[in-house]
């Protein structure tokens, strides 16, 4: 959609330049081109701990992945905040571009979103690629959407993510010449690129304003039953529970965003039925304008009556994704909500246990059931529950509880039902 877009709205003369950067958005996870090899680079800011960055490298490592990368190498600096023209700075600049000519590296990831003046500045000394989180954030979604909405939501999000970064793309280029009979009316090619974006962004609103009205009819036509929203981290199973609970087959795979499009199904428990949502994933810095262009995805969350937080407990940063996903929810108003925090894969989950001085390899174990409804977890959420979706473990006891949330919304909506939904029963 995208590339024929271009080719039908830029002028034959600017479309290789232009053309070849819109299309880096894509290229990445082409699969008829061998993989990208790309380098990493994030910054420690202040105070802050470098196994902290190190962590959030390695979900950059696992985007870069997911796009079709090939990961060659990573590069941290401390700064106290990031240098306003090169991001890292002279020095640290000089040694990325080393290692990018000596080992031929066709991307430079960068861990955080680059002003134009930064990306401007960073090409100048590195001579390939420059792309930061967002820009491979946008690759992802480009390449994970399916449905009509969902791309145009992404397109969307690449138009607004590319117009204030023009600038840097047009420096070849210069007004029309001046003197004697030269001047007249006419715009440089910048203005009449940003007018064309313009006039697709214009588009776009519109078309996708047209489909949130569909959107709100339909969840209208549901009428009152309950509904119940998936939401978490990206990659954290949401997608393998909805196809366990609806028996539906609903696309799931061990990479990020594998789930763009939102997914409603009819779904009954016991004998009790509700409408289950399953929701795109959150992650840490999601680009603004993705938040945007996805709200009708995100209102699906919004209106939902019980929230499904489900947590991915084998990862070692869980706890920053719990507060990740719980910022985000707060930022769409979605916290108003009977909440059931499911935490996922204690399969696994692997406790190390060693003291200070013992010099014998750490030993690791899994935790039982009994110790999971004994952690700290399950004593600071009320609605704590601990299973497997691969393994299948714990989910009669997930069950229940999902069952008790949606009675008690149920029975206030069709209170002279109460008597045929009993207590549940594995």
């Amino acid at each position: 959609m995208i590339r024929e877009a271009i080719c039908h709205s830029v002028p034959c003369k600017s479309l290789p330049r232009f053309f070849v950067y819109f299309c880096a958005m894509v290229k990445l996870h082409d699969t008829s081109i061998k993989k990208e090899r790309v380098i990493l680079v994030g910054l420690i800011y202040g105070k802050q701990d470098e196994k902290v960055v190190q962590e959030y490298l390695d979900e950059l490592e696992f985007l870069a992945e997911t796009a079709g990368a090939e990961i060659y190498e990573r590069f941290t600096q401390r700064l106290v905040n990031p240098h306003p023209a090169t991001f890292v700075g002279s020095g640290k600049l000089q040694e990325i571009l080393d290692f990018v000519t000596v080992h031929e590296i066709d991307s430079v990831i960068f861990d955080d979103e680059l002003s134009a003046t930064q990306l401007r500045n960073i090409e100048k000394v590195i001579d390939c690629k420059i792309l930061d989180r967002t820009n491979l954030i946008l690759d992802i979604f480009a390449k994970r959407a399916q449905t009509a909405h969902a791309k145009a939501q992404v397109e969307l999000a690449q138009y607004q993510y590319l117009l204030p970064r023009l600038t840097r793309m047009w420096t070849h280029l210069e007004r029309q010449q001046g003197g004697i009979g030269m001047r007249g009316p006419g715009e440089s090619q910048i203005e009449t690129d940003k007018r064309i974006i313009l006039d697709k962004i214009s588009l776009l609103k519109s078309e996708l304003a047209r489909i949130d009205k569909q959107m709100t009819v339909q969840r209208k036509n549901r009428g009152n039953m309950v509904r119940v929203a998936l939401v978490g981290y990206t990659n954290v199973g949401k997608s393998t529970i909805m196809n366990l609970i609806s028996k539906s087959e609903v696309f799931a795979e061990d990479k990020l965003f594998a789930t763009l499009d939102t997914t409603v199904r009819k779904v009954v428990v016991g004998n009790l039925p509700f409408l289950l949502t399953d929701t795109v994933g959150f992650i840490r810095k999601l680009p603004h304008h993705l938040v945007e262009s996805f709200k009708s995805t995100l209102d699906e969350t919004r209106e939902s009556d019980i929230l499904i937080h489900v947590v991915d407990i084998a990862h070692p940063g869980f706890e920053d994704q719990i507060e990740v996903v719980n910022k985000t929810l707060a930022d769409i108003g979605a916290t108003d909500k009977p909440m059931i925090y499911l935490f996922n894969k204690i399969d696994a989950f692997t406790h190390v246990e060693k003291e200070e001085d013992d010099l014998t390899p750490s030993t690791r174990e899994n935790k039982s059931l009994e110790e999971w409804k004994d952690s700290w977890m399950a004593k600071e959420n009320m609605n704590a529950v601990f299973i497997s979706a691969k393994q299948r473990q714990n989910i009669p006891h997930f069950k229940r509880v999902l069952y008790e949330e949606v009675k008690k919304i149920h029975v206030t909506r069709f209170p002279f039902n109460d008597f045929l939904f009993p207590n549940f029963e594995d």
